[in-house]
């Protein structure tokens, strides 16, 4: 079956707002076997809207639609959808209940326009929004739906995953698809597809598909499965075998972050972690912390942006400074070690580097970035070039520094 996504708001169209609904929505009907055929986003005006939905419904047998359903005037989606529907408003008595309680619950005053808000097309169906005032609506022509959702993403999400999947599988009878995803770390798209090739070969021959997944320092390789669960022992076959022969780059499953992965290996070990950081500016230690139980093996960071606090903080000596410079290895060598003195942790992590977008010379161009692991046994280093974008420069060094400890766990 074929799904069209409709989009609404100007935000969306200027760029004000990232339309990340669409994503989501097209990812979560995509898992449970539909088709998604068109995903649009339009503007805030009735004709716009009435043009999309009689477009998608010539082509679509579900029709998705966020936004335009909140208390102000210039949210005209529920009458657009009472004209295109032949229906007209009415005051749901039930809705208005639960509106007031929504408001009660906060301590807040309902306002008039908040009551508009219980009124509804005639013919729908309400989808109950227990985490906002606007109510999906669920409409039904000649075999087809279309639904309306609130534009807030945890609201539309709750709606999607309660209201919208359940009834839209079970009222056209659609199988979901089961997969699977593999995270990896520290090898480009291109790299590993080579190195996987007849990996490749083989999981298509067995009837799966595979979508390579790739973002800033981080490559996702899903497997699909159109059969459903009954194939799960053989994706966990597939990806077992490539986590015995990628080692250094297999990090986890399905979303798990590599800061998550090597906390889980760091608590087995009853092992410690502290951060000594430079061009990262404290994102290593806020991607540790971020989790909850971090306390169980962080003890803290030292941020010496400075050459002045890396010589007070973390005891690196003036004249490996002085002859050296801040990004070398001898100073991201001495940075690990003077955090994991100071700190007293079994591991310390260190990172010096030119972030950008200038401040890069011929010996070390904007990108370079020096990463030390200080360990119970030795201190290791390693030399990345990354890139010339700075915010993606100071993430993938993050990436890399993690990726450093975890390869020495497993090792």
């Amino acid at each position: 079956m074929n799904v069209d996504i409709i989009t609404i708001g100007d935000e969306l169209l200027i760029g004000q707002t990232v339309n990340t609904n669409a994503a989501w929505i097209g990812q979560q009907l995509s898992l449970n076997g539909m088709n998604i055929a068109r995903s649009t986003t339009i503007s805030d005006s009735k004709e716009e809207i009435l043009a999309a939905i009689t477009e998608a419904f010539e082509r679509s047998q579900l029709i998705i639609v966020t936004g335009g359903l909140g208390p102000t005037k210039d949210d005209i989606t529920k009458e657009t959808l009472c004209d295109f529907f032949d229906s007209e408003l009415e005051l749901k008595q039930d809705v208005l209940k639960r509106i007031e309680s929504y408001f009660a619950a906060k301590g807040r005053d309902m306002l008039p326009a908040n009551i508009k808000q219980a009124e509804l097309p005639k013919d729908c169906i309400v989808l109950d929004n227990h985490l906002g005032t606007a109510s999906g609506m669920w409409f039904k022509r000649n075999g087809k739906v279309l639904v309306s959702m609130p534009g807030v993403p945890y609201e539309m999400k709750a709606l999607m995953e309660n209201e919208v999947i359940p009834r839209a599988v079970d009222y056209f009878g659609v199988k979901g698809m089961y997969h699977q995803t593999l995270m990896t770390t520290g090898i480009g798209e291109s790299a590993l597809a080579a190195k996987i090739a007849s990996w490749e070969d083989r999981i298509y021959k067995d009837g799966l598909s595979l979508a390579y997944l790739p973002s800033p320092g981080i490559v996702k390789l899903r497997l699909t499965s159109k059969r459903g669960a009954q194939d799960k022992q053989l994706i966990d076959d597939y990806f077992e075998e490539l986590e015995k022969e990628l080692p250094h780059y297999v990090y986890g499953k399905n979303g798990v972050t590599i800061y998550e992965a090597v906390s889980s290996i760091l608590r087995k070990n009853n092992a410690t972690l502290s951060t000594v950081e430079s061009c990262t500016g404290g994102l290593l230690a806020h991607s540790f912390v971020q989790f909850q139980g971090a306390s169980d093996f962080f003890q803290g960071g030292l941020l010496t942006y400075s050459n002045a606090l890396k010589i007070a903080l973390a005891s690196v000596a003036p004249l490996t400074l002085e002859n050296h410079g801040a990004v070398s290895e001898p100073v991201v060598k001495a940075m690990a070690l003077g955090g994991q003195k100071k700190l007293q942790t079994t591991f310390c992590i260190a990172i010096s580097g030119i972030a950008g977008p200038d401040g890069g010379t011929a010996d070390k161009p904007v990108g370079t970035v020096w990463i030390a692991l200080a360990t119970p046994k030795e201190v290791i280093a390693e030399r990345f070039q990354i890139g010339n974008n700075r915010t993606r420069n100071i993430e993938i060094a993050c990436l890399l520094a993690a990726n450093m400890l975890r390869k020495y766990l497993n090792k």
